[in-house]
């Protein structure tokens, strides 16, 4: 907590909470992107497990939550529901058969498309809140505590209830 939350009288002020307000930033973002994507039904964590499989295409759902940081059991549950839609293709991998490697269909690959356009505008919209010659500094503000937190988690340190960090259901 930062000096400045409390007040004299000791209560605690919202605005001045950093935890706060980096949720209250990505419900605008959420908000923005809903906004953007329209009618279309890929969510804001199914455009982000699609485009860490862009790059990492074949991945094991495993590799998958370690990439995203989206929770063990939430991501096995998309999986499977853009398995359906026909999102995606799943398969054995060949060094652990327990294991399942992801790849992005094609109808995943239009999905992912349409979703970065999407996504781009949202992020446009919401740095356009900022002055111009603070944007690229604020995006690497948020990339140094992301990096902070990356190596909190691997140091050691546990996991809250069952992944790496707490994330809502898709």
């Amino acid at each position: 907590m930062t000096r400045g939350q409390r007040k004299a009288n000791g209560s605690f002020d919202l605005s001045e909470s950093p935890s706060h307000l980096l949720k209250r930033c990505t419900q605008f973002f959420g908000d923005l992107y809903a906004h953007e994507i329209g009618t279309s039904e890929l969510t804001k964590q199914q455009f982000t497990l699609l485009a860490a499989l862009e790059h990492n295409d074949g991945a094991s759902q495993t590799a998958l939550v370690d990439i995203t940081g989206i929770d063990r059991s939430t991501l096995a549950e998309m999986v499977r529901r853009m398995l359906e839609k026909g999102l995606l293709g799943r398969e054995r991998t060949e060094e652990d058969q327990r294991a399942n490697s992801v790849v992005i269909s094609p109808n995943g690959r239009k999905a992912l498309r349409t979703a970065r356009t999407a996504s781009d505008r949202a992020e446009k919209a919401m740095l356009d809140s900022l002055p111009p010659a603070e944007r690229q500094r604020f995006v690497k503000l948020l990339a140094t505590v992301a990096a902070a937190g990356e190596a909190w988690a691997s140091n050691g340190h546990a996991a809250p209830r069952g992944g790496r960090m707490r994330r809502r259901r898709v």
